[in-house]
C-alpha cells in the first residue's frame, strides 16, 4: 500500500468514527496527531466565542481545539464526499452542520480539511469552511 493510500485510509477511519459519534469521540483524532503540528482553522480564533479556533502547535493544544469545539457546539452531521491523497498529503471534502450550544443557532457549510503526514502522524492541518455563517451562529 502506498503512503497516499495509508494516509487516505487513516483519515477515512477517523472521519467515519467522527460521523458515527456525532463528534462525541475525539480519541481517533488524538491518536493521529503528532507531538508538534501546524493546526489551523479559517476562523483563527478572532472572536471570543471562537477562541478555540486559534492556531495550534502541539498535541495538547489540538486537544483543546476539539474540547472547545464539542464543548460549545453540537454536531448535526458531518459527511465526507471525497478523499484525495498524494504522497504525504491528503484532504477530505464534504459538508457539515453544527448547533451552537449557547445561541441555539445552526451553521451549515461545505468543508475541506487538508492534512499532511509523516510516519503515520499528522504534522499539518488546515480546515476551510464558510466563516461568515460560523460567526453568525456563534454571536448571541
Amino acid at each position: 500500500m502506498s503512503e497516499a493510500e495509508r494516509n487516505k485510509t487513516l483519515l477515512q477511519r477517523c472521519y467515519d468514527r467522527w460521523h458515527e459519534t456525532n463528534g462525541g469521540s475525539i480519541d481517533e483524532w488524538m491518536a493521529i496527531i503528532a507531538d508538534t503540528i501546524a493546526f489551523r482553522s479559517l476562523a483563527t480564533g478572532g472572536v471570543d466565542t471562537l477562541r478555540f479556533t486559534a492556531p495550534k502547535m502541539t498535541r495538547a493544544e489540538v486537544e483543546d481545539y476539539f474540547r472547545g469545539l464539542v464543548g460549545n457546539w453540537s454536531m448535526i452531521y458531518f459527511t465526507v464526499d471525497h478523499y484525495v491523497a498524494e504522497g504525504d498529503k491528503a484532504c477530505a471534502v464534504g459538508n457539515t452542520a453544527w448547533r451552537n450550544k449557547q445561541t441555539g443557532k445552526t451553521f451549515e457549510t461545505s468543508k475541506v480539511d487538508f492534512w499532511q503526514f509523516r510516519d503515520g502522524k499528522a504534522i499539518s492541518f488546515f480546515e476551510y469552511y464558510e466563516t461568515a455563517g460560523l460567526l453568525k451562529a456563534a454571536t448571541p
